[in-house]
């Protein structure tokens, strides 16, 4: 049975569940308290993947993770990031699956090539460099593997193939399910910042899906970090985004603004050291913590200010949704529409950057498409 996803609150069958290090993975930390402080996170970050996974599971969602990488380490001495938040890399849109590993070619470039080496923004021109460069690239480091063969996904992207799905590598960064809200023949795209030229990117998203109705959310980032719609009439949103009365008219959105900064004040004394990308509650002004992450680690984390967890949730079915942690007025909201929350933990969800939505990515929900605004054109 080929899979798809046309609604993101119909039930939930088949899911990815990211996964990070093991605790081992640290041993090259020299400093004694620091390498104890990644070790204990290891280890709690792959017990909560657990509990979520435990979950799932008591629903009757059929769970697969990414594999790890044998070779971890660029030479310039950063790691390849573990496969933790699938849903920034995948997405299945109807029958279609799309994986954007390829669009972030340049990045992982960028990571490992030496300063003499020319750039180099695809996986085509890559096959054109000097073959000393493919050599260093791929023998040591594996970044044909990495990008071609995506090793990390390689047993969920055979599953996905013997579903009969394609596999169709995305044609823009926006292509990706921490940017697209699926609603039926409606696809909502946030932008990757407020500047974006949206009618180029509108023009890009229609050659490509031209079964669906490509809405703009002007999100600046991850939309999935803005807002969310529960359910057919309900949105939770981080703030006021205007478009909002035409692209969903008649739904109810619940506000929360800045409700995510209130609970991380220590983050923002810490901001000036670390440009806001992570944050360890208690180690705030330990500079041998603050060293290790920006030295090692730096690659590894996005922005904060994108994952407040509270709009950042998990539609298991029409009734039930998994989240991080209690709200009360978006409990408050959920009730009113008979909607059960289950509260699953992610205790490092600053540390890395992702919240239930992030760390989870649906291959197959139960349902076809349906039209919620069949006045539109």
């Amino acid at each position: 049975m080929t899979w798809s996803v046309y609604q993101h609150w119909d039930p939930l069958r088949v899911c990815v569940v990211g996964r990070s290090y093991p605790p081992e993975f640290y041993s090259w930390i020299t400093v004694p308290h620091v390498r104890k402080l990644f070790e204990k996170i290891a280890i709690e970050t792959e017990e909560d993947y657990q509990a979520i996974i435990k979950k799932l599971q008591e629903f009757g969602v059929e769970v697969h993770r990414p594999d790890l990488l044998k070779h971890t380490q660029f030479p310039n001495g950063k790691f390849v990031p573990p496969p933790m938040t699938p849903r920034d890399y995948t997405i299945m849109i109807g029958e279609q699956f799309y994986e954007n590993h390829s669009v972030n070619f340049k990045k992982f470039y960028n990571d490992v090539r030496d300063p003499s080496w020319p750039n180099c923004d695809n996986l085509e021109k890559f096959h054109t460099l000097p073959e000393f460069i493919q050599e260093e690239c791929n023998n040591v480091h594996g970044l044909t593997q990495l990008v071609d063969n995506d090793s990390q996904y390689s047993d969920i992207f055979n599953l996905i193939k013997q579903q009969g799905n394609n596999i169709n590598s995305c044609v823009d960064p926006s292509i990706n399910g921490a940017m697209v809200s699926r609603i039926g023949r409606d696809l909502y795209f946030g932008t990757n910042d407020y500047n974006q030229d949206q009618k180029k990117l509108k023009q890009t998203l229609d050659k490509e899906f031209t079964n669906t109705r490509n809405h703009i959310v002007n999100s600046g980032g991850h939309s999935d970090g803005t807002y969310c719609p529960v359910c057919p009439g309900l949105i939770i949103s981080l703030r006021d985004v205007p478009t909002y009365a035409d692209t969903f008219p008649d739904w109810e959105v619940v506000y929360l603004p800045n409700q995510s900064w209130a609970k991380v004040k220590p983050f923002l004394d810490l901001k000036q050291k670390n440009k806001g990308k992570w944050w360890i509650p208690g180690f705030e002004n330990d500079q041998a913590v603050v060293d290790v992450v920006e030295t090692w680690l730096g690659n590894w984390t996005g922005y904060v200010e994108e994952t407040v967890f509270d709009v950042n949730m998990l539609i298991i079915d029409p009734k039930n949704v998994m989240v991080f942690n209690y709200n009360k007025q978006v409990f408050y909201a959920l009730a009113r529409y008979g909607i059960t929350p289950h509260v699953v933990p992610f205790r490092h969800r600053y540390f890395w950057d992702g919240g239930i939505h992030c760390v989870t990515s649906d291959l197959h929900r139960e349902g076809a498409m349906q039209d919620y605004f069949p006045g539109r054109l």
